[in-house]
């Protein structure tokens, strides 16, 4: 299959799922032409995108020559390497991706992965491979670490955690301590910040919250929006400890300090438009919560 040769084009990988698709979303909005990465034209998302304006492309991070031909004449790459809990096969397709845009040409990548709780380096291991091989491969690499989506309320969550079920929110968080969340729509336009200014955000690590209010504020906050009561749940150490060693570990480090650091008011100044759990709600959280 052909590509176009558009001028700036932005191929986005991810692009029928959260991050990608709101990212894709809204470099349409701002005129950038998109080359959307999709494993299934026939996605509703996919086909949602290409109504929106977007190029679909068939693409599969475990097929190199397939991320090749989609990135051929690309300026730069939105990347979200498919979930995986295989730090060998995480890091592969990282890779693979990185090596098909450096071969295709493209000086710019941004990447997304995920917030690290430690102010150190990455802390999740697959990823922190990931991030390293960008910034060894492409000139021009931004890495953004989001924190939880604000969307993660909707819905029934996985294994009982997060989302909301039977009026009650479950999670690792301390009740009264702050948890730091993000809105979709400020990763998207964090991207697009690095995309518009490639020099200045060249090299850098942004770790990105928007809000930070405790889970029981959160709660109280949904009530208010949505007009139905919510309370929240701490998963006890056992529950936590029989759902995996993933859960046990991350649980613990909460216990001990040892959570997100995105600082917020610092993202502000970059961003004034960042949005609180409240905004997010009245834009688009309540009705969707409803």
């Amino acid at each position: 299959m052909s590509v176009s040769r558009r001028p700036g084009t932005i191929v986005v990988t991810g692009a029928t799922g959260k991050q990608g698709g709101a990212t894709a979303r809204r470099l349409l909005a701002l005129g950038r032409p998109v080359r959307a990465l999709v494993r299934d034209a026939t996605r509703p998302a996919a086909a949602a995108l290409a109504a929106a304006g977007a190029e679909l492309v068939p693409g599969d991070f475990d097929d190199p020559a397939s991320l090749a031909s989609a990135l051929d004449g690309a300026a730069a790459v939105f990347a979200i390497p498919p979930v995986t809990f295989d730090t060998a096969l995480e890091a592969a397709r990282g890779r693979a991706l990185i090596d098909a845009a450096a071969g295709a040409g493209v000086e710019q990548v941004v990447l997304s992965t995920v917030a690290s709780s430690s102010r150190r380096e990455q802390s999740a291991e697959g990823k922190k491979l990931i991030e390293r091989y960008l910034l060894e491969r492409i000139r021009f690499a931004t890495v953004l670490r989001p924190v939880r989506f604000m969307t993660n309320y909707i819905g029934p969550g996985v294994l009982g955690v997060d989302g909301i079920a039977q009026g009650v929110h479950r999670h690792l968080f301390p009740p009264d301590e702050p948890m730091q969340i993000i809105a979709l729509e400020d990763v998207a336009d964090f991207a697009a910040l690095a995309f518009a200014d490639r020099d200045r955000y060249a090299g850098r690590t942004l770790e990105l919250a928007g809000d930070d209010p405790t889970p029981v504020a959160a709660a109280a906050a949904i009530s208010a929006a949505t007009g139905t009561p919510l309370r929240y749940e701490q998963i006890p150490p056992d529950e936590a400890a029989a759902l995996g060693p993933m859960f046990a570990e991350t649980l613990r480090r909460w216990e001990t300090g040892g959570g997100w650091h995105a600082d917020i008011e610092a993202l502000r100044v970059i961003h004034p438009g960042l949005r609180t759990l409240n905004d997010w709600l009245s834009e688009s959280g309540a009705a969707a919560l409803r």
